[in-house]
């Protein structure tokens, strides 16, 4: 009888070395935790202290990691090698970054392989930008005049000049 052997993992739908690294430049954060600072220190052979002085800064309540330049956008993470678009730290980074995409498409490859697909050009490279709005609940009568709760997707701006 013939064993048939499987392999138990998902079958992944996206390729890092051809992607522009994406989730290493659109976030404008990558929140790090005192485990993560632990593994940046042990990777670089400095105290934990250093560590957080040197590869993290504070950004509002979070500890995040510092970014620099970077010729395709306009910010990425200092980690990433400007040239060939990878991790330089790849066995110490970050928790958030070994997790992602945490399943089997990343979003920005698709998008990539779809414009590249699209523009018929192998070598096209769409800029991508995350915005965050703010959701929040509106009451608001029906038809029958039930008060009902909305959600209402926007950004709470302030007004000029009463426009």
């Amino acid at each position: 009888m013939e064993k048939t052997i499987t392999d138990e993992q998902k079958r992944v739908h996206y390729n890092c070395s051809k992607c522009p690294a994406y989730c290493c430049a659109i976030y404008e954060r990558v929140q790090v935790t005192k485990r993560d600072i632990n593994r940046l220190a042990k990777h670089f052979g400095v105290t934990v202290e250093e560590a957080t002085k040197r590869y993290t800064k504070v950004w509002g309540k979070e500890r995040v990691l510092r970014r620099k330049k970077d010729r395709i956008f306009k910010e990425a993470c200092m980690f990433l090698d400007p040239d060939t678009r990878g991790c330089t730290i790849y066995h110490g980074r970050p928790a958030v970054c070994r997790e992602y995409p945490a399943r089997t498409r990343c979003v920005y490859y698709d998008a990539l392989q779809f414009e590249r697909r699209q523009q018929d050009d192998p070598e096209a490279l769409p800029l991508i930008q995350l915005t965050f709005r703010k959701v929040h609940k509106k009451t608001v009568g029906d038809q029958n005049g039930k008060e009902r709760r909305k959600r209402v997707i926007g950004d709470k701006r302030k007004q000029v000049n009463g426009k």
